[in-house]
């Protein structure tokens, strides 16, 4: 099975939503400055959103998937430059075959209505996961929109589709195993290289919507300090205002990353 990988340097580029910005010129004044540089999403509650309209599910999760725009554009202007959104699970599977199959025909009507969109604003995009198990006309429907945008230099849009954080690890185990790299070779940095997420930094802000407070097998390995952010927000009506109160959330946490910060050292006198 194979995943998607990046091997791309970090480039600045422009923004989304104001072609020829550059993202490293963006300043967000509702975080204070401190714009996290990869927003991750679990995009939750296209279903509930759908019930309680008197919609069947399909219906919520076209509504999400034309959210998509909307969000991307926010997020550039505030300077964000990865953006990954968690769109369907390996254990997405298990659903019923009905729902499954709307879900990939998304997929593909996504690509084909915002493809023009993402060479036109620079927007890079990448699938992550294991693309092999979709039909193979999908499969190369993604691969063209991939290299159509590989060489673009603004937001980095990266979707999720049959992906989970377990299965992530351990294909990445089974890569290096293959590569025949001694116990004592392989460090955080080995394992980093090897996952589907190769290339691209972890995530500073994981965003869920809908209520749920869990990451559900999402980026499990690249979120070991990432900043959670929970919503009760439907997807389909995670907005403008929304983006903005969680990103002015993540401005006021502090980040210490195991360590401790300036202030809790003078504290101890350390500092």
């Amino acid at each position: 099975m194979s995943f998607s990988r990046s091997d791309a340097a970090v480039r600045p580029g422009a923004s989304a939503a104001r072609p020829g910005a550059r993202l490293g010129d963006v300043i967000s004044p509702i975080t204070g400055g401190r714009v996290p540089r990869h927003v991750a999403i679990i995009m939750d509650g296209n279903g509930r959103w759908a019930t309680q309209r008197g919609l069947p599910r399909a219906a919520g999760h076209r509504a999400g998937t034309e959210n998509i725009r909307r969000i991307i554009e926010r997020f550039a202007d505030h300077g964000v430059e990865y953006l990954t959104l968690y769109a369907f699970s390996t254990e997405n599977w298990s659903r019923p075959e009905p729902e499954v199959r709307a879900l990939i025909r998304l997929l593909s009507r996504f690509i084909k209505r915002e493809l023009d969109h993402f060479r036109r604003n620079n927007i890079r995009l990448r699938l992550l996961g294991h693309i092999e198990t979709l039909p193979d006309w999908l499969q190369r429907q993604v691969q063209e929109a991939v290299a159509a945008t590989a060489e673009n230099t603004g937001l980095n849009l990266n979707v999720c589709f049959s992906y989970g954080g377990r299965d992530d690890i351990v294909t990445a185990v089974r890569r290096i195993v293959e590569a025949g790299l001694r116990p004592e070779e392989i460090t955080e940095e080995t394992v980093a290289a090897y996952l589907s997420t190769a290339g691209i930094p972890d995530p500073d802000l994981i965003i869920r919507t809908a209520g749920e407070q869990r990451i559900s097998n999402f980026l499990l390995w690249q979120s070991a300090y990432a900043e959670l952010y929970f919503t009760d927000t439907y997807w389909p009506d995670f907005g403008r205002e929304d983006i903005d109160l969680a990103l002015a959330e993540y401005g006021r946490r502090k980040r210490k990353f195991g360590g401790l910060l300036e202030e809790d050292l003078r504290a101890f006198g350390t500092a």
